[in-house]
């Protein structure tokens, strides 16, 4: 019989038997994972299921069926003898040769012998005799008449072994095979057994842990078919592979400067790089080094594609010639829209496409929250990218060809990175620059190399000519650096500091309109900035009536609202549904599939705003489309209000757009009164407008001494807060306000209005 060996290394259960250091088996227990356990435990199943067994869960015991054709076959007697127990096996297992049937009744019997010595008797001995031999018969007869060979069979055991097991799996052990038992509850149930280990070796090598929920031989098994579906999927490899950055030495620019034929030697590989600078070295050379970069590149002859800001995304144009049909699975998926990649003037560089177009996106497959259809669109990205710049970088490609794709400003979303990742495995040197330390570039890929600098320098595009480069003097640059030291989270704000902002209605008392109204926008109450946006804190109200009713003291205190930047409106209605509007025609090409249409509309030659400042602009069409999406106004969405509100804000008057202009978000903001002394209602343009206003950031006032309703019938919430201050008048003439008393020797001070009322 053989002898079990203690392994020094798993590797050791592969070796062929006349190679082994010792000649015997192996039998193993492995109770915890690493990964060097996790590759182990696929190779051997592999090898079991080639030439083994493997058992997941107990073996199941001999059943009524079993037990009558083994009587039928082999009778009920038994005899504790080797003339039996070898007669039995010839009969029983007739494949086995003499020498294997030899081993396994000499193993039988010892087995047999140690029950008997420890007090079993004839008639339990009998029935694990049947049991050993059912089992022989029906689950291990594949490997009965293999056992001795050169190459041993393999046995693998998932989970908490039973006594008679461990007995079956111990004959066959000796008689000739290697064993290993994966217990994922861990050693406690197997040393009831064998106390001792005397049957089996438990493995032990540094940095096991418990085994992972997820592990089992169903997971190796799916894993298994995983990887030969990839197999499948790929074809034929390429010849040659990347070798990435393992050739730099860390000069950055001066890196992608190597001549590609002096960067290695081995005809299997191309040398490319993937590197990320960080920050400048030195901010005042920093663009005449970029510019002078590229310019060696091109003396060169290398192929060159830039990008700045973002890598556009792909139009419909683009989506649509992609070749792809309805997809079951992702391996269907990947396959069939890997037929877009061709590149037919070299094969080598095709075959290299595809196999990063299948590496990126098995890896994108494993990200949290992936499914089919996101694991498409992210194909489809990858391939509409790969043909805008296939021609830039790939024209005529041929060994050892290296192209560069430098990208200005990082990474801002993961297609982007994928796309990144996909470049770095072909045939091109990719550069990705952040000068702007504050602006985070999102790729991660284990061979990025990264270089660092302290200095942050804002650059917006790339100096492809002399005439684009703008350098800053030293001083220039200090007072750029003390620029932020003062307005970087110190309350403090440069003019027109932030170009996005969000407006925050506030709820106050009457009084408080007063007191809050001249403020500048940052000492108000609820006022913030979160990253590039400015919270503003504005005033949405509308006050009824009149206080005691003096008609005087009212238009007073209207005046002393009055400031230079409030547009006063005191003519009902201040836009009528008739007014001329040259927008109007267009406002169905303008408002499409819920969205406001930017670029269409900036391009129109009716678009009014062109000359304003571009943030201004965003501004204005992005407040647009939060109009429309609130639901505002009543009948967006049901009667082609939305149009209406498209036409209404595209075509403003120019007092309005002035103040819209000129706002500095962290500032005094505009503001507007809005006078209804009379009947007359307002139209749904004012309305509208005044709902617009708000969210761009002004204070909107209306005083209505009647108390009717006025802007809020054309709402479908309440924005406003009404503030209910005295009786209602009707029919007042407003005043012409330079001639209006400002009252201020008997006005009261806002501490007097708000606590000494009624005093």
């Amino acid at each position: 019989m053989f002898e079990h060996k203690k392994i020094q290394s798993l590797e050791d259960f592969f070796v062929e038997l006349n190679k082994r250091r010792e000649q015997g088996v192996y039998f193993c227990r492995i109770n915890g994972h690493n990964e060097q356990v996790e590759s182990f435990v696929r190779e051997y199943y592999l090898a079991a299921r080639r030439c083994g067994v493997v058992i997941e869960g107990k073996i199941p015991n001999p059943d009524e069926k079993h037990l009558a054709y083994y009587g039928e076959i082999m009778g009920m007697d038994f005899q504790m003898s080797m003339g039996f127990l070898t007669a039995s096996l010839n009969k029983w297992l007739p494949r086995m040769n003499d020498y294997q049937r030899n081993q396994v009744a000499s193993s039988v019997y010892d087995s047999l012998d140690a029950m008997r010595k420890s007090g079993k008797n004839e008639n339990m001995l009998k029935n694990a005799y049947i049991k050993f031999m059912c089992w022989l018969y029906y689950k291990f007869e594949r490997i009965v008449s293999q056992l001795g060979d050169n190459y041993l069979p393999k046995i693998l055991y998932e989970g908490q072994i039973s006594n008679y097991e461990l007995m079956l799996i111990s004959i066959l052990s000796h008689a000739g095979c290697d064993v290993v038992l994966l217990q994922y509850q861990g050693d406690q149930s197997y040393r009831k057994l064998d106390p001792g280990s005397e049957r089996s070796q438990e493995l032990a090598i540094p940095g096991l842990s418990a085994f992972p929920a997820y592990f089992n031989l169903k997971w190796i098994q799916g894993e298994i078919q995983k990887k030969q579906n990839q197999e499948r999927l790929y074809g034929a490899l390429p010849d040659i592979i990347n070798c990435t950055n393992a050739w730099i030495q860390g000069k950055g620019l001066a890196d992608v400067q190597t001549d590609v034929r002096s960067r290695g030697e081995d005809p299997k590989l191309f040398y490319n790089c993937l590197l990320r600078i960080n920050g400048v070295e030195d901010k005042l050379t920093y663009q005449n080094e970029l510019y002078q970069f590229q310019q060696e590149l091109k003396k060169s002859g290398r192929r060159l594609v830039i990008l700045e800001g973002a890598v556009p995304r792909p139009t419909m144009e683009e989506i649509g010639t992609v070749r792809r049909k309805n997809y079951a699975n992702q391996q269907q998926m990947l396959a069939d829209l890997a037929g877009n990649i061709q590149y037919t003037a070299n094969m080598d560089l095709q075959k290299l496409m595809r196999k990063a177009f299948f590496d990126i996106l098995l890896e994108e497959e494993k990200t949290g929250g992936m499914n089919l259809n996101r694991l498409t669109n992210k194909a489809v990205y990858l391939l509409c990218w790969l043909r805008r710049y296939q021609p830039e970088l790939f024209c005529s490609w041929k060994l050892p060809e290296i192209a560069c794709f430098i990208y200005l400003g990082g990474c801002k979303d993961e297609n982007e990175a994928m796309f990144i990742k996909f470049l770095a495995r072909l045939p091109v040197d990719v550069v990705i620059l952040t000068p702007d330390r504050s602006r985070k570039c999102v790729l991660e890929d284990s061979v990025l190399y990264e270089i660092n600098y302290a200095e942050s320098l804002a650059v917006a595009r790339y100096p492809r000519e002399n005439g684009e480069i703008r350098m800053g003097t030293a001083a220039y640059h200090a007072e750029r650096e003390l620029d932020s030291l003062m307005y970087q989270d110190s309350g403090m704000y440069r003019n027109r500091q932030y170009g996005k902002a969000a407006a925050v209605t506030l709820r106050t008392m009457y009084e408080e309109i007063a007191i809050l109204w001249d403020q500048e926008l940052k000492y108000r109450p609820n006022f913030s900035t979160v990253d590039d946006t400015v919270n503003m804190p504005v005033i949405f109200a509308k006050v009824s009536g009149v206080k005691d009713q003096n008609v005087g003291k009212y238009w007073s205190e209207i005046k002393n609202l009055i400031t230079k930047d409030t547009l006063l409106i005191q003519q009902v209605p201040y836009i009528n549904s008739t007014d001329f509007n040259p927008v109007k025609a267009h406002a169905a090409e303008f408002f499409k599939n819920g969205k406001v249409q930017k670029a269409k509309i900036r391009a129109h030659p009716v678009y009014p705003y062109g000359v304003l400042r571009e943030e201004i602009q965003e501004h204005i069409l992005e407040k647009l489309q939060v109009l429309i999406d609130m639901r505002t106004i009543r009948g967006t969405f049901e009667n082609g209000t939305e149009y209406t509100i498209v036409a209404t804000i595209l075509n403003l008057r120019k007092e309005i757009v002035h103040l819209i202009q000129k706002f500095d978000f962290t500032r005094k903001n505009p503001k507007i009164i809005y006078i209804n002394p009379t009947e007359k209602p307002v139209s749904l343009e004012d309305s509208i407008i005044t709902a617009f206003l708000n969210l761009v950031g002004f204070d909107v006032v209306f005083f209505v001494p009647t108390g009717y309703q006025s802007v809020e019938q054309h709402f479908n919430h309440k924005l406003m807060e009404e503030h209910q201050i005295g009786d209602y008048l009707y029919d007042l003439q407003v005043p012409a306000f330079a001639s209006v008393s400002s009252n201020n020797s008997t006005r009261q001070s806002w501490r007097e209005r708000i606590f000494k009322r009624g005093t």
